[in-house]
C-alpha cells in the first residue's frame, strides 16, 4: 500500500492542535471591508476552531498531523 501524501493545499491553510483539533483563519477578509461591519472584521481577526465535521474532513487530508 502506497503511503498517504499530504493535501499541500491543506497543510498551507489548516494547523492541528495538541488536543486534535483543527484551527482555520477565519473566513471574508480577502477584500470588499469597505461594506463590513466594524463588528464583523472585529471578529473576523485571528483563527477559528473548526466545526466537528469540517475537522474531520480536513484530517484526511493531513494524514501526518501537520
Amino acid at each position: 500500500m502506497p503511503k498517504m501524501k499530504t493535501k499541500t493545499a491543506a497543510k498551507k491553510r489548516f494547523k492541528i492542535t495538541g488536543t486534535g483539533k483543527v484551527k482555520a483563519a477565519a473566513a471574508g477578509k480577502r477584500h470588499g471591508m469597505i461594506k463590513r461591519s466594524n463588528k464583523f472584521i472585529r471578529d473576523a481577526r485571528g483563527t477559528m476552531v473548526l466545526a466537528d465535521a469540517d475537522a474531520k474532513i480536513v484530517k484526511q487530508f493531513l494524514p501526518n498531523g501537520l
